[in-house]
């Protein structure tokens, strides 16, 4: 019984890697890198690499600067205040027509940056995380959500598969034929972060709960609309209240953020939004930061715009803080540079695994399917080179795009469009490039992204100005910003050489 549990199991623990493994090396990969997400953004938008605020943060000279940007019939508009790891303020709106339109300012200046040119890590790498920006029907989340589920029974499968688990923490060879050393290494890095692993993926599928389990609030709230409208208040916080049709003026915002500081017990917030900007019923919503909690709060404040009048509060209750509790694990938006680069370790341990999981599957079966004519290899093994390498190096073509493109306005349609374009004209290059060259193109890719994580550092530097040794020895230059951009050189050029190991120990095995 306990021998065909196990044979059952590793059946399972296979050919559900093998079927959504292409899918889960997307997922995990974008989400490594939306661990570092601001720091990327600050590498590919040059114009945001300002020093930190050194002045006490005025919300009123935010507004006046933002005001006269927000288009006419606009509904609302929103400032993202600085933090420790993002220097600059973000304005965001829509117009009467539901266009988003977006300008960084200069907390310490209060004037508008250049016009941004590019999604960045947040506009495209980060949401393809969890979206794979597939909106329609939300099949994006649907299949995100799918994978985490299929994540959750190949570490258990695994769990029992492998038996040995004390063992195999201890056992890499990497000189053997490469079949055994990528056993070697799916089974280490399984183990090593299998906590991590199990947390992420549980973590995944209840932050989209509503999601997944769309009749959540039938059983107290009822079905339909007004039903679920009803849930999503309670859980998530809500205030309306209709425009007078007249016209009003915005009060001091400073003024409401010293009210709910005072509320907060010195809490500060992450952002402000007024709704029906220059009306007589315009209000104010404040959001308190979790940047030194877990917990990723949904505690809000509404004021009356004019007086400053508390008109609404809210707290999430048990559950919910519960809810966000697991998601501020998942997405790690608190301060702490030691468990963001855990955190990114585990990503690239978990990216890591599958690889090795393909090379394990194709290695072992790549002989027996050439002597009986079986093309299951060639297939599984395109979609791996693609999905694994192929991701990579198109990641960083978009990096490379980013550097190379003219200066245009992103709203225009520019230099945004040309680097998503660039992105996926590249990875569709490396799957074509992978089913022609089969086993050679493991090689050759990784000779590819070597070069294209150095070239990206090259561009960034003839580009900028700003090089590996200047945004270390002049931070001051980009504060924290600068930092970063030195931190993502840094990781380019640990790519690079990973890339050139890699290269290396296939042309050997």
């Amino acid at each position: 019984m306990g021998d065909t549990f196990t044979k059952s199991m590793a059946l399972l623990h296979t050919w559900a890697g093998v079927i959504i493994g292409s899918l889960l090396f997307a997922i995990f990969w974008f989400g490594t890198l939306s661990v570092f997400g601001s720091e990327i953004d600050r590498w590919m938008l040059p114009q945001t690499r300002i020093a930190g605020a050194i002045a006490p943060l005025s919300l009123d000279r935010l507004a006046a600067t933002a005001a006269p940007q927000v288009p006419a019939g606009a509904r609302q508009w929103r400032i993202d205040l600085p933090t420790s790891r993002n220097p600059v303020a973000e304005l965001t709106c829509r117009d009467a027509k539901g266009a988003e339109h977006g300008r960084f300012i200069d907390p310490n200046t209060n004037t508008l940056l250049a016009p941004q040119q590019s999604d960045a890590a947040t506009g495209f790498l980060v949401p393809f995380h969890y979206t794979l920006h597939i909106k329609w029907l939300e099949l994006g989340k649907w299949l995100v959500g799918l994978s985490a589920m299929s994540m959750l029974v190949l570490l258990v499968s695994g769990v029992v598969v492998h038996k040995k688990i004390f063992k195999q923490f201890f056992t890499f060879r990497p000189h053997k034929r490469l079949q055994r050393s990528a056993l070697d290494l799916h089974n280490l890095t399984g183990v090593v972060a299998l906590p991590f692993h199990f947390m992420i993926a549980l973590s995944g599928l209840i932050i989209f709960i509503t999601l997944y389990f769309p009749q959540l609030h039938a059983g107290a709230y009822g079905e339909g609309a007004k039903a679920k409208a009803a849930f999503m208040a309670e859980a998530y916080g809500k205030y309306t209240r209709k425009p007078a049709q007249a016209p009003g003026q915005l009060g001091s915002i400073d003024a409401m953020r010293a009210t709910a500081a005072a509320t907060w017990g010195g809490g500060e917030p992450y952002f402000v939004r007024v709704f029906h900007p220059g009306d007589a019923n315009s209000y104010v919503e404040l959001r308190r930061s979790y940047a030194s909690d877990v917990t990723m709060n949904l505690d809000q404040i509404f004021f009356d715009a004019q007086t400053g009048r508390v008109l609404a509060r809210f707290e999430a209750g048990p559950v919910m803080t519960a809810q966000r509790f697991i998601s501020g694990l998942h997405f790690i938006r608190f301060d702490h540079a030691l468990l963001r680069w855990l955190y990114f370790a585990g990503g690239l341990a978990g990216c890591a695994m599958i690889c090795t999981g393909f090379l394990f599957w194709i290695e072992g079966r790549r002989a027996q399917h050439a002597k009986r004519g079986l093309a299951g290899v060639r297939v599984v093994e395109g979609l791996a080179i693609g999905s694994v390498t192929g991701i990579v190096l198109a990641t960083l073509v978009f990096m490379v795009a980013n550097r190379l493109l003219p200066t245009i306005d992103s709203h225009a349609g520019g230099s945004a469009l040309h680097e998503v374009q660039a992105f996926y004209g590249a990875w569709l290059a490396a799957f074509a490039h992978a089913w022609w060259r089969g086993r050679a193109a493991w090689r050759e890719q990784a000779i590819v992204i070597g070069v294209l994580a150095v070239l990206a550092v090259a561009l960034n530097w003839a580009t900028t100005g700003d090089h590996l040794l200047t945004a270390l020895l002049q931070g001051q230059r980009g504060g924290a910003g600068g930092v970063g951009v030195a931190g993502v050189d840094s990781v380019l050029l640990c790519v690079a050489l990973a890339a050139a190991y890699i290269a290396r120990r296939l042309r050997t095995s």
